[in-house]
Order: C-alpha cells, then sequence, then structure tokens
C-alpha cells in the first residue's frame, strides 16, 4: 500500500510540475524597460488623463473626486480640491483643446474651464440625462462631445449651456467605448457579448454580433483605421480593412495566461502596448505579429486598464489604488 500511496504522489507531483510548466510564459522579454512608476498622494482609482498645449501641464482624474495636476510632463503631481458637494464622487474622463477643458463623473458631474484648469465650473446636467457622463472630449472653443454609460452622445457649441443628442436612442449599459480622431465610436456591451459603432451623419448605433463564444472585453480604433478586439482569454483580433463584421485569424500575445487583456495603444503605426491585469504590459514592434513582454513591471500591484500615448516619447499606464506609469522612451543602448 505504501508503495502505491508513494508512486500516487509522484504522479501527482510530476502533473503539478507540468501543469506549471504550461502556465511559464515563453514570451520574450524586452530589452530594457521603458516605464516608471510615478508617485502619487494618493490610493483612488484613476480614470483618465489629459494635458494642454503645453505637454508640461497635464490633468488627472480618478475616483473620491481625485484631481491631479503635473506642471512637469507628469514626473510629479499635486493633488487639487474641487469642492464638490459629495467627495465620494467618480470623475471618469478629462479632455483639453488648448486652454479649455472637461471634467464628467458620476453622478451627473460636468466641470468646464477656460484657464488651463486654475479655475472650474461646475455646469449642471438635465435630470432627464440617461446615464451618467462617461466621456468627454474637447473638439475647441465652447466644444465638446459628452457620452453616458449607456451609450447616450451629446453635443455642446455653447461651453455646455446646451446640448445636442448625436443619436436617437441610446445602446444599452456598456462596459467602455472608444471614439476615433475623426469622431466614429465603439461601444462594448455590459456583458461583452456584443459591440456597437456610431459614425457622424447616423440616427442610432448599429449592433454587431461578437464572432466567437469569447466575450469581448474591449475595443478601439487601430492605427491603420481597422478594429482592435481583446477578448476573454487573452485573445486579441483585428478587423479586415472596412469591414466591422470580418475579422482576421485570432492572436494570442502570451499563451495560457491566467490573467485579462484589458486596453491597447498604439505608441506608433507599428509598435502597440496592451495592458492587463497583475501588472502586465505586452509589446508588439511589427503591428501584432509577435510580442515581447515588460517584466520589470510585473511587481507593480495593479491591473493596467487604461494605456495611452500623448505622442511617441511619452506615455502612460493608468491603474488603480493610485497607479500610474511613465513611458520614458529610454533608448535600447541605455
Amino acid at each position: 500500500m505504501d508503495s502505491i500511496l508513494k508512486s500516487l504522489k509522484r504522479i501527482v507531483t510530476l502533473l503539478a510540475v507540468v501543469l506549471l510548466c504550461v502556465s511559464c510564459s515563453k514570451v520574450p522579454s524586452v530589452s530594457y524597460n521603458p516605464w516608471n512608476v510615478v508617485p502619487l498622494p494618493t490610493e483612488a482609482n484613476l480614470n483618465d488623463i489629459s494635458f494642454t498645449d503645453d505637454l508640461q501641464h497635464g490633468w488627472l482624474v480618478g475616483s473620491e473626486a481625485t484631481l491631479l495636476e503635473t506642471a512637469d510632463g507628469g514626473k510629479t503631481w499635486e493633488l487639487k480640491q474641487l469642492g464638490l458637494d459629495d467627495e465620494r464622487s467618480r470623475l471618469n474622463s478629462v479632455s483639453f483643446a488648448g486652454s479649455e477643458g472637461w471634467i464628467v463623473g458620476e453622478p451627473s458631474i460636468l466641470l468646464h474651464t477656460t484657464d488651463t484648469g486654475d479655475s472650474w465650473e461646475q455646469i449642471p446636467l438635465s435630470d432627464k440625462l440617461p446615464g451618467s457622463p462617461l466621456t468627454i472630449v474637447a473638439l475647441g472653443s465652447k466644444s465638446a462631445e459628452m457620452t453616458t454609460n449607456v451609450g447616450a452622445i451629446y453635443r455642446t457649441e455653447d461651453g455646455g449651456r446646451t446640448w445636442k443628442a448625436m443619436v436617437e436612442e441610446a445602446v444599452g449599459v456598456i462596459r467602455n467605448l472608444d471614439r476615433s480622431p475623426d469622431g466614429k465610436y465603439i461601444a462594448v456591451s455590459a456583458k461583452g457579448n456584443f459591440f456597437s459603432m456610431w459614425e457622424p451623419g447616423q440616427s442610432a448605433w448599429a449592433p454587431h454580433n461578437r464572432n466567437s463564444s469569447r466575450r469581448i472585453q474591449n475595443m478601439g480604433f487601430a492605427a491603420d483605421g481597422r478594429l482592435w478586439m481583446l477578448a476573454r482569454g487573452g485573445q486579441l483580433q483585428f478587423s479586415t480593412p472596412d469591414d466591422p463584421e470580418n475579422w482576421d485569424e485570432a492572436i494570442y500575445p502570451e499563451l495560457s495566461t491566467s490573467w485579462g487583456l484589458l486596453d491597447l495603444a498604439y505608441r506608433t503605426s507599428d509598435e502597440l502596448w496592451i495592458g492587463g491585469g497583475s501588472g502586465n504590459l505586452l509589446r508588439s514592434t511589427d503591428g501584432g505579429i509577435t510580442w515581447e513582454k515588460d517584466r520589470d513591471v510585473e511587481d507593480v500591484p495593479s491591473n493596467f486598464y487604461k494605456v495611452l500615448f500623448l505622442n511617441e516619447e511619452t506615455g502612460f499606464a493608468i491603474g488603480q489604488q493610485g497607479i500610474l506609469l511613465k513611458y520614458e522612451g529610454a533608448s535600447e543602448a541605455a
């Protein structure tokens, strides 16, 4: 009996080793780490970041009415007070066009500045607004476009005093939403079982079924105009040009991963980064064909759910609990 038990223990041990090896990442490491952790005076969950025309001057928003300002390109940040009635308010989005900036949040928060943030005015929103404000994009003098978490889209041309509905009906509760530079939108449903698209001139969202059994995690617009899709199980796909119903073969940047892919951003037309759970960042320098992993940030205790680049030299990875990474653009020779 003892010999049988010993044999079973050996088999179990061997199986554990095999499973461990299967789960080991075979993705090569990046040759250098271009990301640095930025110390912040908050542990709030961060949501969005935007800069004025002066790329040294920027703003960062998050939960618990968190608003931070930088004057050195994002190396250091100072906490600012807004004096909102509810200090638990969640600030979802911030956007600047020159000296004019906007912030939206929930419940039903709209803030506007015309002096690069030296002062912020709170603008009342209608009680009939469908959903809570989710994103805001500054479009120019007194002009901005706002969305809600049920897919309503509104535009103002008078500094937020009045808003025009861009779609006749909201699409329903959404998980996330992305806007292209030319004003198109893509929204993923709350359960990740379908996505919808809208472009200027249309009166309603156009729904699209997902192309596999995997639930959609996030979607957006690629640098070449295609769509990208992150799905459960670490899957990435790109659509074929001009056809959101037709998708290229699925890509798995890291096989056998137990963490989710959460966001994707382009640094250049060929280099893209994917942020994920458990401190994971992946990079492709050939448009998504091959991938490398930045293992120097794996110990950062955060999920990187938003990655964005202001230009080729400056980018940020945003996470919860006051975690912010800044892309420094170090050369490989360094």
